[in-house]
């Protein structure tokens, strides 16, 4: 088998010997389960909307997939190769460019079950600014939380010093366009990624330092906002109470569930034809498609590949040496663990549905090429990291 000679300084021999191989090969992993589910998602699709179209094939969804598949890996590869400072470029213009198409959501909004978090552009696929905007928003904030700890030190929280007073580092000038973000996320609405990114932000500050005291503050703040959208939102509200009622076989959770059963422990084989009648099994859903195709095994495999992922990440945390790759690796699985949880506990309906991919291995173009983006980065500060 070839391997390449570590005496040839080439650039793909030196990303060959200081990549993190477990952690590129988790990912290309759920890359391949994401295209097997991609045929067996689109094949229950394709019975379930043949009635409506009937020019439609059950392969036709995974090629519609495939260019996402090729740009994603493509992404992968190339931008874990590149260095720190042409990753923090990259990491501006992905956070500013989706700024402002966060903002188009609110000038052009398109509606789409209940929410305005799309946007159409004339000659593009539909994209979600919230979902391309994550790697951005994650190495950036890694770095501003960095460079605050560098300034101040053990006083990067005391916000007399570091909020309260108009400087040319200041947590105000991180907050309000947060806030700006979280306002427009509520907007929509989507709390499912407002808590997510959140959740994230909170994570990289308590790796960052930040006193208990404060944690309280910022998880109440969370609740708050979560206890808002019931008051204010019908639909939201709705959601939220259905969790006390009983399951209705014919809803969407219901059929979601009934999809789990019948797939027993090695799965439902030919039999398996509940999810043909799911509405977004290949996203919101894609854990009922592996249960009832594959079985309770392998869909605890899938549980355990992503927590194999986070806790490697975790470990990278922990290793690195320079704050903000320890921040932005810390965010990346803060990021990629909580969005998973979220999918996962829709599907089982432990908390309302949030309309949520699972990360690599639900359908989602934009979702896909920003995760894979998010993960060459890491992958990229990683191997930079040690060899400082």
């Amino acid at each position: 088998m070839w391997k390449p000679d570590r005496s040839n300084e080439s650039i793909f021999t030196n990303w060959y010997f200081s990549i993190d191989k477990t952690l590129f090969g988790l990912v290309l992993l759920m890359i391949f389960i994401a295209m097997i589910m991609a045929i067996s998602s689109g094949s229950a699709m394709f019975v379930r909307t043949m009635n409506m179209r009937h020019n439609i094939e059950w392969y036709e969804f995974f090629i519609r997939m495939i260019p996402y598949y090729l740009i994603g890996v493509g992404t992968l590869f190339g931008v874990s190769m590149l260095g720190r400072n042409s990753i923090m470029k990259l990491a501006w213009a992905d956070l500013i460019l989706c700024f402002v198409l966060l903002l188009g959501t609110v000038a052009f909004p398109h509606v789409m079950n209940h929410s305005h978090r799309w946007l159409v552009i004339p000659g593009l696929p539909r994209i979600m600014p919230s979902d391309l905007m994550k790697p951005g928003f994650v190495i950036i904030s890694a770095w501003f939380i960095s460079k605050m700890q560098s300034i101040y030190g053990k006083d990067t929280f005391d916000l007399k010093r570091t909020l309260y007073q108009i400087k040319t580092w200041s947590w105000l000038w991180y907050l309000i366009p947060f806030a700006i973000v979280l306002g427009i996320q509520f907007w929509h609405p989507d709390f499912g990624t407002m808590a997510l990114y959140l959740a994230t932000f909170c994570i990289m500050l308590i790796v960052g330092g930040l006193p208990k005291r404060w944690i309280v503050t910022v998880v109440g703040c969370g609740m708050g906002l979560g206890v808002l959208g019931i008051l204010l939102l019908k639909h939201v509200r709705e959601r939220t109470f259905a969790l006390f009622d009983a399951v209705d076989p014919h809803s969407q959770i219901g059929i979601a569930l009934r999809a789990i059963r019948n797939g027993g422990v090695f799965g439902a084989g030919d039999k398996a034809d509940i999810v043909e009648h799911l509405p977004m099994a290949e996203s919101d859903f894609v854990l009922s498609v592996i249960a009832e195709n594959f079985g309770a095994i392998a869909a605890c495999g899938i549980i355990l590949l992503l927590l194999f992922v986070v806790a490697r990440l975790l470990k990278q945390s922990r290793c690195a040496r320079n704050d903000f790759v320890s921040n932005a690796v810390a965010g990346t699985a803060a990021m990629f663990g909580v969005q998973s949880c979220i999918n996962l506990a829709s599907t089982l309906r432990l908390m309302p549905a949030k309309g949520m991919t699972l990360p690599f291995i639900s359908h989602g173009g934009s979702s896909l090429v920003a995760y894979c983006l998010l993960f060459g980065m890491i992958l990229a500060l990683i191997r930079e990291d040690k060899w400082e």
